[in-house]
């Protein structure tokens, strides 16, 4: 199992990728496992220490050179074009050239997204591509749920919706561990007839799906609470509902630090609790719950979140291996091409 990983992607790279890249390929003796670190050697070279070297010598390890960057503010196609030995594009096309089973970024999103796309194509019989996130919950014992799509089409049919459901099932099953796992669709309310005219057809759609668990309609308040193992919307909402809530828990613990600090009670009250509050906040942080996959593209691609630190990017290079060992790519192609009218959609998904 060969992972490249982005050396410069992030905001905290590139010391958060290659920690986290070193410190797998240390622990990957007697495994297949291998990291490939892609990124400018000048750069990457002195942050590997003494135990990245020995991972070098023993093969556990590999470093290949990008001498560019894609940063946030770029216009990813443009960008994708005139920096041809970015880290992003070099390692897509190790990916697609089979020096290596997937690729993990915390990079710009839509340069990823784009770069994936042009490098891979769709996997046969998706119509659309979705960027996945798994979300937690405040089901017993945190049950996290999969929640797309995030942002990578904003306006969506209700076959592409039906799309979602599948791969969104397909992952929580192989990467995630998931039984039989129940698919909900994002609604202003639970009954069928409810919502827009897209959201009716595809809970139409979706209730027909062979083989497909689907749990109906689904609130907001509902998701939260753990009710489906995979929560599908378009990508507008699914973008605007995750920036909501990441800017709501932030906003939460700056007005809870604020009032702690009120009195001297309060102070020492907080200093009782910081344990239980950075739990907390661990808990309800998704981007501690692994990288988000590009669901549909034709080769495993992992995206980090951009503040990620060296744990976030382990947890997403697991999920890429997860990915890969699971056989996503070749399940969600199966189950679409076998719906009815699968021919014509797989004939519209090919590269």
């Amino acid at each position: 199992m060969r992972i490249a990983v982005d050396a410069m992607g992030g905001d905290r790279s590139p010391e958060a990728p290659v920690e986290a890249a070193v410190s797998l390929a240390v622990s990957a003796e007697g495994s297949s496992r291998k990291i490939v670190l892609v990124g400018p050697q000048d750069r990457v070279r002195p942050l590997l220490g003494r135990a990245g070297e020995e991972a070098l010598v023993h093969g556990r390890l590999e470093l290949v050179s990008a001498t560019e960057v894609i940063g946030p503010d770029e216009a990813p196609v443009a960008a994708l074009r005139r920096k041809k030995d970015s880290t992003i594009v070099v390692g897509l096309d190790l990916v697609r050239a089979g020096r290596a089973d997937a690729f993990v970024s915390a990079g710009s999103t839509g340069a990823l997204m784009a770069g994936a796309f042009r490098a891979f194509g769709r996997i046969r019989g998706v119509p659309r591509p979705a960027l996945a996130t798994v979300f937690p919950s405040l089901a017993p014992g945190g049950r996290e749920f999969l929640f797309l799509d995030l942002g990578a089409n904003a306006d969506a049919r209700p076959e592409h919706l039906q799309a979602y459901g599948v791969m969104g099932a397909v992952y929580a099953e192989k990467v995630m561990g998931r039984t039989d796992p129940r698919v909900g669709l994002l609604n202003i309310g639970a009954e069928a007839a409810k919502g827009s005219e897209v959201a009716r057809a595809a809970h139409a759609l979706l209730a027909e799906t062979p083989g497909l668990n689907f749990a109906g309609n689904v609130e907001g308040r509902d998701a939260v609470a753990g009710a489906v193992d995979v929560l599908i919307t378009d990508g507008f909402t699914g973008n605007v509902v995750v920036k909501f809530l990441e800017g709501f828990a932030e906003s939460l613990f700056s007005l809870m630090k604020e009032e702690f600090g009120r009195t001297l009670r309060g102070k020492v009250g907080a200093v009782l609790l910081l344990p239980s509050l950075r739990a907390l906040k661990s808990r309800l942080d998704y981007t501690e719950y692994g990288g988000a996959p590009f669901l549909g593209v034709n080769g495993a691609c992992i995206k980090c979140h951009g503040s990620s630190n060296a744990r976030a990017i382990a947890q997403g290079i697991r999920v890429a291996e997860r990915f890969v060992e699971g056989r996503v790519l070749e399940l969600i192609s199966e189950q679409l091409t076998a719906l009815p009218r699968g021919r014509g959609r797989a004939e519209a998904g090919e590269a």
